[in-house]
């Protein structure tokens, strides 16, 4: 019977149980598309990762190829699983660092990405995704959506949209006033399916430019309908639209930021953000952090 390494690693954050856990499936080739979605279901974990080599096209410049699941559809690119599969490649030899900093090439379903790794002393302390080009996407009335959340149209910030962006994987975007608004958070749960099935965007990002800490700038809360995991503890991919979203929109002074997310879960993480780019046409977000194992075995199929 096939049997595959395995490992559990929890991103954004340096203390076990805290921030995200990604699942990640190592040397996963002989795997077929339905097999990984149905560990994925089996894991349901916000997503879980296998490792694969490069394809043909991408073999010359790749150093590795990963696929990410929900546990009901393949994304083309997340945060999380990204931080959290090449810190587990690292930790477990299959890729060498070359001093205390490196950049490699990952590819993913929509094409290679850099990923820039530090360490010091033998220990990985960071791992930095650059996401894609951002896109900005479909408008949305606050009437609408709001309600949803159990909040007021009134409490998305003055001026501001609700839109869909995209640094990978298109997320839609709810700019709230402050870390109040987003603890009185009360979903329904029929209604965000509604508008998940005629939206253009994965799941929703809402934030305010306040941290939850004293080190942090902004703090988040972010969702999905069933049957993928109803609210996610630090979500990469959608740091990154976020940023893009606030640099854009003039809502933040300063490209380089700490953004948090999952202390409302006591799952706190925290994550490094660089936007790259003048406002107006923003190149790629670089969105870091660091991560820990927790299980390591083996998955028998």
């Amino acid at each position: 019977m096939p049997k595959y390494p395995f490992m559990q690693v929890d991103a954004f954050t340096s203390t076990p149980l805290g921030g995200n856990p990604c699942a990640i499936v190592f040397d996963a080739d002989t795997l077929d598309r339905e097999t990984m979605q149905a560990i994925a279901k089996e894991n349901n974990l916000s997503e879980t990762a296998f490792v694969l080599q490069p394809t043909a096209e991408h073999a010359a410049t790749a150093e590795i190829r990963a696929r990410y699941f929900t546990p009901s559809e393949e994304i083309p690119l997340a945060g999380h699983p990204t931080i959290a599969t090449i810190f587990a490649l690292v930790q477990t030899g299959r890729l060498p660092m070359r001093g205390d900093q490196m950049t490699i090439r990952l590819e993913l379903r929509d094409g290679p990405i850099p990923v820039e790794i530090f360490a010091g002393g033998g220990v990985i302390e960071r791992v930095v995704m650059t996401q894609r080009k951002p896109q900005f996407l479909a408008e949305y009335d606050p009437a609408e959506v709001m309600p949803i959340f159990g909040l007021a149209p009134e409490e998305v910030v003055s001026g501001a949209k609700i839109q869909t962006v995209s640094t990978g994987t298109p997320q839609l975007m709810i700019p709230v006033r402050n870390i109040d608004t987003l603890q009185r958070i009360a979903v329904d749960m029929q209604a965000l399916t509604r508008l998940h099935a005629g939206g253009d965007f994965f799941s929703l990002h809402l934030f305010c430019t306040q941290g939850y800490t004293k080190a942090g700038d902004t703090f988040a809360r972010h969702f999905a309908p069933p049957p993928d995991l109803f609210e996610d503890p630090y979500t990469g991919s959608a740091t990154g639209g976020m940023a893009a979203y606030l640099w854009h929109y003039g809502l933040i002074e300063d490209p380089l930021f700490i953004a948090e997310q999952g202390h409302i879960m006591e799952r706190p993480g925290s994550g490094t953000v660089e936007i790259i780019g003048p406002r107006e046409s923003i190149e790629a977000v670089k969105v870091g952090g660091s991560a820990v194992t927790v299980i390591t075995g083996e998955l028998t199929i």
